[in-house]
C-alpha cells in the first residue's frame, strides 16, 4: 500500500481555523506539488482531505475528485488518519491532505514505531509504502517533497 501524506500549503491567518484559505504563495506551492504528483504519483490514487478550506484548496490543485473526511480535521489523532486511509491493507494508494502536527506524528508512528513530533513543511509531502520482505512487513520512504524544490 502507498500512503502519501501531504500537508496543506501556506494559508492566511485568521480566527476561524477551518475557514483559513491559501495565500497566493500557498496556491503556487500546491500547484507545484500537484504537478509533481501527477507526473510521478501512483495511478490508483484515492484522495482524502480534511474539512478545512486550506486542505481542500490544496487538494483542488490536483484536479481530481477527493473525499472530505471529518476525521482528518486539525489535531486529528494519528490512529484516526491511519484508520481513514485503510492502512495498511487498502487495495488502493491513498493520499491524505491534512495538517501538522498530525501528519508528522503519522509518519513517525509508521517509520519509528512511536508517536513523535516530526515536522512536515507547509505544502510538503511524504510518500510511504508498505512492503513485505520474506515474513517481515516494512514501511519504506518512496519520496519526500518540499514545494520549493519542485
Amino acid at each position: 500500500m502507498n500512503l502519501i501524506l501531504w500537508r496543506h500549503a501556506e494559508a492566511e491567518d485568521g480566527p476561524n481555523d477551518l475557514q483559513r484559505a491559501l495565500t497566493r504563495r500557498g496556491h503556487k506551492q500546491a500547484e507545484a506539488v500537484a504537478a509533481w504528483l501527477r507526473a510521478h504519483g501512483p495511478s490508483d490514487l484515492m484522495v482524502m482531505a480534511s474539512p478545512a478550506v486550506r486542505t481542500r484548496q490544496t487538494a483542488d490543485a490536483l484536479g481530481c475528485d477527493y473525499t472530505v473526511v471529518p476525521e482528518l480535521a486539525p489535531e486529528a489523532a494519528p490512529a484516526h488518519v491511519l484508520a481513514a486511509s485503510g492502512w495498511p491493507l487498502s487495495p488502493r494508494s491513498v493520499l491524505v491532505v491534512g495538517h501538522q502536527p498530525t501528519l508528522g506524528r503519522v509518519a513517525s508512528t509508521l517509520l519509528a514505531g512511536e508517536d513523535l513530533p516530526w515536522s512536515l513543511k507547509k505544502g510538503g509531502l511524504w510518500w510511504l509504502a508498505r512492503r513485505q520482505r520474506d515474513e517481515d512487513f516494512q514501511v519504506v520512504v518512496r519520496a519526500v517533497i518540499n514545494p520549493e524544490f519542485v
